[in-house]
């Protein structure tokens, strides 16, 4: 019976630490962006975020316009 509960902690363990150092292996492998990369992306994504939000923004206020329209028929 003892020996039963040291292989599975000794399995348990043994399969923690090749999590850890598969992981240590796979973030070794992982090409990170230089720091103008980071910000061009960053502009990037803003500006993006900026014309979606003036787009629905004027979808909104045509949609709006159009149902005050209706409204007061």
């Amino acid at each position: 019976m003892a020996k039963e509960k040291k292989n599975i902690f000794a399995r348990v363990f043994g399969a923690i630490g090749k999590f850890f150092r598969d992981l240590l292996a796979e973030v070794k492998k992982v090409v990170w962006p230089s720091k103008k990369q980071v910000l061009n992306n960053t502009a990037v994504v803003l500006a993006v975020c900026v014309v979606c939000g003036v787009v629905l923004f004027g979808i909104d206020s045509v949609f709006a316009f159009l149902i005050r329209l209706l409204v007061r028929a």
